[in-house]
């Protein structure tokens, strides 16, 4: 009877821990062109809707994402504390898809550095992702003119980005540091000796 009943709890546990082996990928792919977000579950297009990236001065950052923490009633603490409903993050400096009531403002870039969704396409996006996991969600972000004029900010710099920031999280067209180049001149210095 005993035996039994750990047979029973250890395939009830197993049960449980699969049911995100079974949940389904999705994929988040937004575009700051085009200023439109398409939502696509196991590789099918499901959703397209309008989005407000960052305008200019406030970057929204490109590459691929992982989201890592959803708050269903956020608050900006760096923006006056304006509603943030249905929040999902995905980068450490505090991006994130939510809602907002700027619905007029969708398909422009008009953001903070967010992606602004209609508040009903936030809740839709917010349960598919808690539904199936953030560790079976993918956020990319790409186009736009790919040079953000806040790179230099003290909100983007380089050495207020990189505490444990993955190389993620970096716009792709930053500029990199070069490695310090000789002068080929000073190899002429020999010939005239």
């Amino acid at each position: 009877m005993r035996l039994r009943l750990v047979v029973a709890a250890v395939m009830l546990l197993g049960m449980l821990g699969a049911g995100n082996a079974f949940a389904a990928q999705v994929l988040i792919s937004i575009n700051k062109s085009s200023q439109k977000m398409t939502v696509s579950i196991d590789g099918e297009k499901t959703y397209v809707w309008l989005v407000s990236t960052g305008a200019a001065g406030y970057s929204t950052p490109s590459g691929n994402f992982r989201p890592f923490r959803m708050e269903r009633d956020h608050f900006s603490k760096e923006w006056d504390d304006a509603p943030m409903p249905h929040s999902i993050f995905f980068t450490m400096q505090g991006h994130a898809i939510h809602g907002s009531p700027h619905t007029k403002r969708l398909g422009t870039r008009a953001s903070h550095g967010c992606v602004r969704l209609a508040p009903a396409n936030a809740a839709k996006l917010f349960a598919l992702v808690q539904k199936n996991g953030m560790k079976n969600t993918r956020v990319v972000v790409k186009g736009g003119f790919g040079f953000d004029f806040d790179l230099f900010s003290s909100r983007s710099s380089p050495s207020s980005r990189s505490k444990g920031i993955s190389a993620y999280d970096y716009n792709e067209y930053a500029p990199r540091k070069n490695k310090k180049r000789r002068n080929p001149l000073d190899d002429l210095g020999s010939i005239f000796d």
